[in-house]
């Protein structure tokens, strides 16, 4: 589920809080990066669980209605099609999601459950839903448009349950797109057959870009000297309180990347920092980390420096 870019600003955002708090403890700063990782993944299930909350709660609004005093033939005999959704049924029924949830404690949605009933009313008062609820059958191809639909046009924008991300957890907006990303991507790959078993994507791709994650942040650590002198005379139009803390950091990641990571092309490296840069940085990172990578790049390339196995890694 984690892209490599993603890995690097979580490296970066490390980096950037051990410096800031002046800690010599590199064991407990790796503990520290593992769990922002991990705690994105907690948002990711926390946001695949959210539509089990609200058709539960869409069960119990219906059920309530029927025993209404002055109770509706429409109140008494509901159409059902929202609540029996397919989709709905899978992600309630599948073992890894809910013991995921139980494991971790993410008993977010029974502690502030005014958020699925918010996002319940949202839903309910819907166009979307409108049509969807025209018929009281629907094919499982049905059911799974209409679950993506209402989360990237009413779950994912709705500004209170942004705010209660941002609450719980600062770093989770900087996880929100990819973690919304991964939910659609995932709710798009299920089978009508799709059972209980059926396994949620991994935190990591594959257990390379974990790896990558605890050596970039380790030795862009253990070298910030030497890395920083690669950086001396680079800057000449620029005094060193006047760079970004966000833009040094992202430098002497990407000298690491030059000179310790024989796999990782260079145009690789300088792109993916440019595009940090843009994100998280000052409006003119971008023009002047590029500036300094491309000189280094091309400096390292004279002297032999660039030590990358494979064609096109230069």
């Amino acid at each position: 589920m984690l892209t490599r870019r993603h890995v690097r600003v979580k490296v970066m955002q490390s980096l950037y809080a051990f410096h800031k708090s002046e800690n010599n403890n590199l064991k407990n700063e790796e503990k520290f990066l593992l769990k922002s990782m991990e705690e994105m993944y907690d948002l990711f299930l926390l946001q695949l669980n959210l539509f089990v909350e609200i058709k539960n709660y869409a069960k119990t609004y219906l059920e309530r209605s029927q025993q209404k005093h002055l109770a509706t033939e429409t109140d008494i005999n509901p159409n059902k099609k929202f609540i029996n959704n397919a989709v709905f049924q899978i992600l309630e029924e599948n073992i890894q999601l809910q013991n995921s949830v139980e494991d971790r404690k993410l008993m977010h949605w029974s502690h502030d459950d005014e958020y699925v009933r918010i996002l319940w009313e949202a839903i309910k008062e819907s166009e979307i839903y409108s049509e969807y609820m025209e018929t009281e059958t629907s094919s499982f191809r049905e059911d799974k448009d209409f679950v993506v639909a209402i989360f990237k046009k009413i779950i994912a924008p709705n500004e209170k349950v942004y705010e209660y991300f941002e609450d719980k957890k600062l770093t989770w907006l900087d996880d929100l797109p990819l973690v919304n990303t991964a939910v659609v991507k995932m709710l798009q790959k299920l089978k009508h057959n799709s059972g209980q078993d059926a396994n949620l994507p991994n935190l990591f791709k594959s257990i390379d870009d974990k790896d990558f994650a605890f050596e970039l942040f380790q030795k862009t650590y253990l070298k910030d000297e030497s890395l920083a002198k690669e950086m001396l005379g680079k800057t000449p139009n620029w005094d060193k309180d006047r760079i970004a803390d966000i833009d040094t950091v992202l430098i002497k990641m990407a000298i690491c990347e030059f000179l310790h990571f024989p796999s990782i092309p260079v145009k690789v490296t300088i792109n993916e920092y440019l595009e940090i840069s843009k994100e998280y940085s000052t409006p003119k990172s971008s023009i002047f980390i590029n500036g300094i990578l491309d000189k280094l790049s091309k400096e390292y390339n004279s002297e032999g420096k660039l030590n990358k196995m494979g064609r096109g890694l230069m």
